[in-house]
């Protein structure tokens, strides 16, 4: 369909024939386009010429250089956390911002080096076009993409050096750093550590010389059992630098009332004492903080997606989209008759992952009960 009806359409043989140049002319007055002006915006080789390649060029170079640092940063910045009170907590924190920071730039600066391009080397074009209605035949997709090229031509993209590997390098960085967060994770090995793997300890396990964390409020209060009436539920958090921002520490520290009949899961009897169950407070679907704490049904709800979890029942779900129970932490008092953890969690906290389970000898010793 062409938006010229009185032009003699060549066959496929004429076709193969005629020149890219010849192709997009014909393109043109098939779909009734007047070009009122065109050519090429400056002199090849002229002054103004070099000057547009460069400015152009200094766009695609700058989304190169943004691109390989946000690589850099991605992979070599250390983004492990660090608590509040350390001396290199500044460095954790200044992760994220980097990476959003460099990754926009690379494709803010692609994106001026495009509309740079098209503005300064592209040819200089004033059309007018008929539209036509329904789908384009052969001849008008093949005159169309010998448009697209002989374009490429006349902007002298092939002669421009400097242009040709700013771009390239622009776009090879940008494409990587779209792969980059897909296959970063692949590069380090996040069992290297084996049981001693972040996702596998968290704050709450001992020091190396055996001195057991005390459960503190937000404020660093230490907790003891006087401190909460029966049937209640108090946040706590490990007794240690940086324990209530660390993002796998919060706990939920329950006291059920002494008629309740409560079920233990295998391998963690003795985690509590007396009355008192500690679980984590982070929701074993997608990590939110689980919070709402129904006393009369012993459920608690998490706010995110509505998973609920009962207490009596090993805090195991029992609704929404969380698939796993809350992991208990075992607890008891210390000499000073303050709660403290009496080891880590003995399963993996939050969100379940490919390797979760991957020690299954850690369920092989049972504390025994303490209270």
């Amino acid at each position: 369909m062409t938006g010229n009806p009185n032009l003699q359409v060549p066959d496929e043989d004429e076709l193969r024939t005629m020149s890219r140049e010849e192709r997009a002319h014909l393109g043109m007055a098939l779909d009734g386009v007047e070009l009122a002006e065109y050519g090429e915006r400056y002199v090849p080789g002229s002054p103004a010429d070099k000057h547009a390649e460069r400015h152009v060029a200094m766009w695609f170079l700058l989304a190169a250089l943004f691109g390989l640092i946000f690589i850099l940063v991605f992979i070599f910045w250390p983004a492990e956390y660090e608590p509040a009170y350390s001396d290199r907590q500044w460095i954790y924190a200044l992760y994220t911002p980097l990476i959003g920071l460099t990754l926009g730039a690379t494709i803010l600066l692609f994106g001026l080096g495009v509309v740079s391009l098209a503005k300064k080397i592209m040819p200089h074009e004033v059309a007018v076009q008929q539209r036509h209605v329904g789908m384009s035949d052969e001849v008008d997709r093949q005159t169309l993409a010998a448009q697209v090229l002989d374009t490429g031509d006349k902007a002298g993209i092939k002669r421009r050096g400097m242009l040709m590997g700013s771009l390239l390098a622009a776009g090879g960085a940008l494409g990587v750093a779209a792969l980059v967060p897909v296959l970063g994770g692949l590069i380090k090995n996040p069992w290297a550590e084996r049981a001693d793997s972040p996702l596998w300890v968290t704050p709450w396990a001992p020091a190396p010389d055996g001195t057991k964390v005390r459960m503190v409020q937000i404020d660093g209060t230490p907790v003891k059992p006087a401190d909460m009436t029966a049937g209640s539920m108090m946040t706590v958090f490990p007794g240690v630098p940086g324990g209530a921002k660390a993002s796998d520490a919060a706990v939920m520290l329950f006291r059920l009332r002494s008629d309740s009949v409560v079920r233990i899961r295998d391998g963690q009897q003795g985690f509590q004492f007396g009355d008192f169950y500690a679980f984590s407070k982070i929701c074993t679907h997608v990590g939110c903080p689980v919070s709402l704490y129904e006393q009369q049904t012993g459920r608690v709800l998490c706010p995110c997606h509505q998973s609920q979890f009962n207490v009596y029942e090993g805090a195991f779900p029992v609704f929404g989209p969380a698939t796993r129970p809350l992991p208990q932490l075992p607890i008891e008092l210390d000499s000073e008759g303050y709660f403290v953890a009496t080891k880590d969690f003995i399963e993996a906290v939050g969100p379940g992952f490919w390797e979760n389970g991957k020690f299954p000898a850690w369920y092989s010793e049972p504390k025994e009960a303490s209270g």
